[in-house]
């Protein structure tokens, strides 16, 4: 007997990316319900609950109705629901160029090498620092992203720590992001600039255009 799988899903939706390293890209994004964390800057709070079941069959279908080779699997957490590798790899083997957005706080070691994963290390200001799982660092490549939510220069001064202990630099792209409407993007722009940072400055492209957390 053939076992169906299944995922909770909150939404599914398309739009430009907003973050990352393929910002401004037509992307499919796939909205995993559920999350063991409570960041207090969390913008996705309506996806910690609720949802609808959707089988692999159905999101693959979904996703096939647009025009685009690019899908992120986000969250929540995508990592805290099982099925959510297999998801992966089916992504994958359709041909998709597949992104996972993924607090750090879960183990990374068994998603699909072909998955860009983006790893968001919480910062002080977060209220979550102590559930960063730092052995997920291994398992990052030079396609691989690090992300640092910025929302006061204490976060700044850590994510700046975390950045030289790890060599993160040396190992995958890094990510510096203000939190919007806390911290000033031209400080944080600055300070970078300041400390010669090897990390690439972003703003939620989605918030600016759309002031909504799902794009468009």
């Amino acid at each position: 007997m053939t076992t169906v799988v299944s995922l909770r899903i909150s939404e599914i939706f398309y739009s430009l990316q907003g973050e990352t390293s393929t910002v401004g890209l037509p992307t499919v994004f796939i909205r995993l319900t559920g999350c063991p964390l409570r960041c207090n800057y969390c913008d996705t709070e309506y996806a910690f609950s609720g949802g609808e079941k959707w089988t692999l069959a159905d999101i693959i279908q979904e996703v096939q109705r647009y025009d685009t080779a690019y899908v992120t699997v986000t969250g929540g957490e995508p990592l805290a629901q099982p099925a959510c590798l297999p998801l992966l790899v089916e992504l994958l083997d359709k041909g998709y160029t597949v992104s996972l957005e993924t607090s750090g706080a879960l183990d990374v070691s068994a998603v699909d090498p072909r998955v860009v994963k983006v790893l968001d290390l919480k910062t002080p200001s977060s209220g979550e620092m102590q559930r960063n799982l730092y052995g997920n660092i291994q398992y990052l490549t030079g396609q691989d992203q690090v992300k640092f939510v910025i929302a006061t220069e204490a976060d700044y001064a850590w994510s700046k720590q975390q950045l030289l202990e790890h060599g993160l630099a040396q190992r995958c792209q890094v990510l510096f992001s203000p939190v919007m409407g806390v911290m000033s993007p031209t400080e944080l722009a600055d300070s970078i600039l300041r400390d010669q940072l090897p990390v690439r400055f972003q703003i939620q492209l989605h918030k600016y255009l759309w002031d909504d957390a799902r794009g468009k």
